[in-house]
């Protein structure tokens, strides 16, 4: 089969690779119809490489069409058409019967310190191979798989697998009072659903920050305030202006490592990817390499006793926070990867033909597969208005 699959910083390449293989009675193999380039991604194409190994495969996004299932997957059968949630969860340990799909038990990569297994993401992750590919493995299919009875299109349904419950965790754990206030930081896919989720929940004001013109304006286009970054040197001013001078009762980051800013950190960054083999990977999981400028705003514009809700991706062990500052601020931190089933059935009700979240016409590029490695580049580059691009395999 075809597959997007990595082999250095800024290098992803499609080849032929194996066919997958049922191997555990709790497989399934899927064929792919629709998979997303998601921002995650973009870390591995840019800073996580020293976690990466050439010829990994990537992504994290995929629906399809069951082709195989093993012994130990009753509730599914050939034919039956599913969105792959990113993470890999059991859904019967102590873990995921509490919701956090995320620690399974089960899939929790042990031997590198770290939760539930991910589709194509690093070794400290699993290294499982990913789903942009015609054909994918799905470990613990008998509970992540999630079956899609409409006949929509992939498009309507797709976003279950990362967008919509990532974005909707992110906006749950900034728990904003009702009527109240929401700062979201960075307008790609996650942050742009947020503003979306955070309004269709009542939130009463919600302000979109980047500095994309597109994304800013899609994000008005919904009905959300926005704040454009290139206009605006001190952002914690506007944001008090717009909340009764007290910040923001919650702030989303949907940045996380790359912000713009942080110039010691981006050059901690670009060392640690130039170290020989071992040496980067030990380098980027215990040094602080993440470029925090995302964060630290975040920090400056959440008000007393409000709350930080953390989706954008952070990857080192040893990165400064400013602790004064949240202690004396009393400030409220949530983060994690998305659990995705604990908030599939809050979500599905909304997935309607009254589309009230704009799935439909939520991605901005629908390519082949073949077109994947342009597609990253310009994703990466923020070229083309592209927020959303959705591989057709």
């Amino acid at each position: 089969m075809k597959a997007a699959v990595w082999h250095g910083k800024r290098d992803v390449r499609v080849e032929e690779v194996p066919d997958p293989t049922i191997k555990e009675a709790t497989d399934a193999v899927i064929r792919v119809t629709s998979t997303g380039l998601c921002g995650s991604d973009l870390h591995l194409y840019e800073v996580l490489g020293p976690l990466m190994e050439p010829g990994d495969i990537l992504g994290h996004e995929p629906m399809g069409v069951v082709e195989e299932v093993g012994s130990g997957v009753p509730g599914l059968a050939p034919g039956d058409r599913v969105v792959v949630p990113f993470q890999i969860a059991c859904g019967a340990c102590w873990m995921c019967e509490r919701g956090l799909m995320t620690q399974c038990e089960t899939t929790q990569v042990r031997e590198q310190g770290m939760g539930a297994a991910l589709f194509g993401y690093t070794k400290l992750y699993g290294q499982v191979p990913g789903g942009q590919a015609e054909y994918l493995r799905v470990p613990q299919a008998h509970f992540g798989p999630v079956k899609v009875e409409s006949e929509a299109a992939d498009d309507r349904f797709l976003f279950l697998s990362d967008v919509l419950p990532t974005a909707w965790q992110a906006v749950s754990y900034a728990d904003i009072p009702p009527g109240g206030s929401v700062v979201v930081l960075g307008l790609g896919p996650i942050g742009d659903m947020a503003c979306r989720i955070a309004l269709h929940r009542g939130a009463g004001t919600v302000i979109g920050v980047d500095l994309v013109p597109e994304r800013l304006e899609r994000v008005r286009a919904r009905g959300a305030e926005v704040l454009d970054l290139r206009e605006h040197d001190d952002l914690a001013a506007a944001v008090k202006e717009r909340t009764g001078g007290r910040g923001a009762d919650s702030v989303i980051d949907a940045v996380g490592a790359e912000a713009h800013g942080s110039p010691v950190n981006k050059m901690l960054q670009t060392v640690a990817g130039l170290l020989p083999g071992k040496l980067a990977e030990r380098a980027m999981q215990t040094a602080g390499v993440d470029r925090l400028a995302a964060l630290y705003t975040a920090i400056d514009v959440v008000r007393r006793g409000g709350t930080i809700s953390l989706s954008g991706v952070y990857g080192g062990a040893a990165d400064p926070m400013p602790m004064l500052t949240l202690f004396d601020k009393q400030v409220t931190l949530r983060m994690g990867q998305a659990n995705v089933r604990r908030w599939v059935p809050d979500i599905l009700p909304l997935l309607s033909d009254q589309d009230p979240l704009g799935v439909d016409d939520f991605a901005t590029h629908h390519v082949s597969l073949a077109e994947a490695p342009e597609a990253y580049a310009m994703f990466q580059a923020k070229r083309d208005g592209a927020v959303k691009v959705v591989f057709r395999p």
